[in-house]
C-alpha cells in the first residue's frame, strides 16, 4: 500500500513537471483574481461612500504622520487605489503604477493594524501581490503589453 502511494505521488509530480513554464498565465490569473477581489470586497464600497468615509480612512495615515488637513485626500487616494487601481490591475493597464498605489495603501493598513496590536494577513497578502506585480509587470496578456507593442510599432 505504501509503494502504491509513492507511485501515485510520483505520477502526479511528473504530471506537474510536464505542464511547462507559463509565467504570463500565472501573472494574468494573479492580476485578475486579486484585482477583482479587491474591487468587489473593498474598493466599490469605499469609493462610493463619500467624504465622511474617506476622512476616516485617511486618518489611518494622518494619525501616523500628522497632516490632519489631508485626511480626506489620503482617504480618497486609498479608495481610488482599492477601486479604480484594482480595475486597472485586473485588465493590466498602468499595472506597476496602480500596484504601487495599492501596495502603499496595504502597507499603511498593515501598519495601522500592527500598531493596534493586530495583524491583518489580508492586507499583508495584498501588499505582497502588489509588490510581485511591481517587480514582474503586467505580463503578456495585458493592456500595457498591447500599448507597448503599438508604441514600438509606430515610432
Amino acid at each position: 500500500m505504501l509503494n502504491e502511494l509513492k507511485k501515485n505521488i510520483l505520477k502526479y509530480l511528473l504530471i506537474l513537471m510536464r505542464l511547462g513554464n507559463y509565467p504570463d498565465h500565472g501573472i494574468l490569473i494573479l492580476r485578475v483574481f486579486s484585482g477583482a477581489t479587491m474591487f468587489m470586497n473593498h474598493g466599490i464600497n469605499k469609493i462610493s461612500a463619500g467624504a465622511i468615509k474617506w476622512k476616516r480612512l485617511g486618518s489611518a495615515l494622518t494619525d501616523l504622520i500628522g497632516f490632519e488637513s489631508l485626511k480626506v485626500f489620503f482617504g480618497f487616494m486609498a479608495s481610488f487605489a482599492e477601486s479604480i487601481g484594482a480595475i486597472f490591475i485586473m485588465v493590466g493597464f498602468l499595472t506597476r503604477f496602480s500596484s504601487s498605489l495599492l501596495f502603499f495603501t496595504m502597507i499603511v493598513a498593515s501598519l495601522k493594524h500592527y500598531l493596534e496590536g493586530d495583524f491583518s494577513e489580508l492586507a499583508f497578502i495584498y501588499a505582497l501581490i502588489c509588490f510581485t506585480l511591481i517587480i514582474s509587470g503586467s505580463g503578456k496578456y495585458s493592456v500595457d503589453n498591447i500599448l507597448k507593442k503599438n508604441i514600438s510599432n509606430n515610432p
